[in-house]
């Protein structure tokens, strides 16, 4: 049985959040030089709740079935607030997919959260 199925969603969300902050900081950087309130403010681009639920369903046609059942489990989770930010249903967009990266992160397949994110960082392009 997978040790991970014991987690809760939230759980799995919190350290994903964590691990898409990483990778979107380690993309910008990589792009060239930057000021710090520069980065930040493209980084919002990325982290706001807004723009990771809308690449939710183009990431689904490239996600495994297990996988889209650890998506599932993340949209499904209900969270004890709602930001004022985001609806509803794209805050559990955006925790689905948090819960997903921080699942392949505790898993250790660093592979397919890599392959995963440059998946993101292509879709967000085109999403500009």
């Amino acid at each position: 049985m997978d040790p991970l199925a014991n987690l809760s969603p939230l759980a799995l969300a919190y350290v994903g959040d964590a691990v898409y902050e990483l990778l979107v900081r380690a993309h910008l950087v990589g792009r060239g030089p930057a000021k710090p309130e520069q980065l930040h403010r493209e980084a919002l681009k990325y982290v706001r709740a807004t723009a990771q639920a809308r690449l939710v369903p183009a990431l689904e046609e490239y996600l495994t079935s297990a996988e889209k059942d650890i998506l599932r489990r993340g949209r499904n989770a209900r969270p004890g607030h709602l930001p004022r930010t985001a609806a509803p249903a794209e805050y559990h967009s955006s925790t689905a997919l948090e819960c997903l990266l921080g699942y392949l992160y505790l898993k250790g397949d660093l592979t397919r959260v890599e392959e995963l994110a440059q998946l993101i960082f292509k879709l967000a392009k085109h999403d500009d």
